[in-house]
């Protein structure tokens, strides 16, 4: 067989990281191992994969069409092997937890502290997403347990879910920008004139969720929940911000409340995980993330207000 899945690996690798440098820094290895697998694929395969252009590589079609369909075998591979660890001690050997932008990583520090004082071994793994991309995680196999997921669950089996908290956000803008003057109740129309500030959607399969984005409205893309404060605090557009970043700025007059005409409903927040063959460090984990006090404190800030 020609294609492997360690050829796989390093294609997934050279289209995430753009160059065959990147990718092979990434892999721990050596740039000139990549390009001789590469080549010895297009020889063997007589087509050609990437379109060079200087440093930067990209997939041509050909190339394109093996990763997308090479994506599912990888993510096969990979469950598999977690499946196997897990038959055979019950313990996962990496346990990747996602977390919706609404919540600061830092919040799940202590939690994580707790399971590496009780001596387990499994590893950990942190990643952001936003809005679909937590559901998205999991029915990619990025994670195998999300907090924070917003809206309701795919129409997916394999997902297990709670609700963690009703989220109420603050739309926000600073004090100089326009809407901070305008008439009230805001309308969506007067919305639409002015530049949102959001935070992309991560999800790689699944239909990407927006929330507060009007029709045909400017926006301005930034990469978290941080970033977007501070971009809305520098006066360059309007947006929702969770309580514990908005109530402070808004209590010390750095940003100014917005009143709409259509208030924007809570969004219930999940738990999420998948459920095919729990591990003993998921279960653990969500053992813990069943206690009030934990949910109390990952959901500060968040259920409370009105918008």
């Amino acid at each position: 067989m020609k294609i492997s899945l360690e050829l796989l690996q390093v294609l997934d690798a050279i289209d995430r990281h753009g160059s065959f440098t990147a990718a092979a820094k990434a892999l721990h290895r050596v740039p000139s191992a990549l390009s001789h697998a590469v080549a010895k694929l297009e020889s063997d395969l007589d087509i050609t994969l990437f379109i060079r252009e200087g440093r930067r590589a990209m997939l041509n079609d050909a190339g394109r069409t093996l990763l997308d369909d090479g994506r599912h075998l990888l993510r096969a591979a990979r469950e598999l092997e977690r499946r196997i660890q897990r038959i055979a001690t019950g313990w996962e050997s990496e346990l990747r937890i996602g977390l919706d932008a609404i919540i600061p990583a830092e919040r799940l520090l202590p939690l994580i502290r707790r399971f590496y004082d009780a001596g387990h071994q499994t590893q950990i793994r942190l990643s952001n997403e936003v809005l679909g991309g937590t559901w998205d995680a999991l029915a990619t196999d990025r994670a195998d347990l999300v907090i924070g997921a917003p809206g309701d669950p795919p129409a997916r089996g394999g997902i297990g879910s709670r609700q963690l908290c009703r989220t109420r956000m603050r739309l926000v803008v600073a004090p100089e920008h326009p809407l901070a003057r305008a008439p009230t109740p805001i309308t969506a129309a007067d919305l639409a004139l002015h530049r949102a500030i959001v935070i992309a959607d991560t999800s790689q399969e699944l239909t990407a969720r927006t929330i507060g984005l009007q029709d045909g409205q400017d926006a301005l893309r930034v990469p978290d929940m941080r970033a977007k404060a501070a971009a809305q605090l520098a006066g360059l557009g309007v947006g929702h911000l969770p309580g514990w970043i908005a109530d402070p700025e808004i209590a010390a007059g750095r940003l100014v409340k917005l009143h709409t005409a259509e208030p924007h409903p809570p969004i219930r927040s999940h738990i999420a995980w998948r459920n095919r063959q729990v591990g003993k460090a998921l279960q653990w984990f969500l053992d813990e993330l069943a206690r009030a006090e934990v949910i109390a404190a990952l959901s500060a800030g968040l259920d409370s207000g009105e918008d």
